[in-house]
This record gives C-alpha cells, structure tokens and sequence, in this order.
C-alpha cells in the first residue's frame, strides 16, 4: 500500500523536476514527474542513514 503524505524532498531546491518523499515507518521516495511509474521504499533506519552520509558527505563503511 502506497504512502499517503507525500512532501518534496528539501535537496531537491527550487527545480520543478524534484524527489517526493513519505515518511514512516518506511520512507518512499518517487520522482514528482513520474508518479505513476510507482516509488521506492526503505525501512526508515535505512533511509535515515543515507541521509547521514549524504549530508555529511562520508563514504559509508564497506
């Protein structure tokens, strides 16, 4: 079942083209100009790391 809220992703700036963004108990993300291709979805803990690497820009252990 998908996501119900759906808010832009904060990288994705002021482009028109941008990342959509669920968040739950598992996070979804979709592109906004491609809804009906579907989205992706992660286990929060997941997604929540990658946000730590990426911001931090750290190259995740192996």
């Amino acid at each position: 079942m998908p996501p119900e809220r759906w808010h832009k992703s904060s990288y994705s700036g002021a482009s028109s083209s941008c990342v959509e963004v669920s968040e739950g108990l598992r996070t979804a993300v979709r592109d906004s100009r491609h809804r009906h291709l579907g989205h992706l979805d992660f286990p929060a803990a997941e997604w929540a790391r990658f946000l730590y690497f990426l911001k931090d820009d750290v190259t995740p252990p192996a």
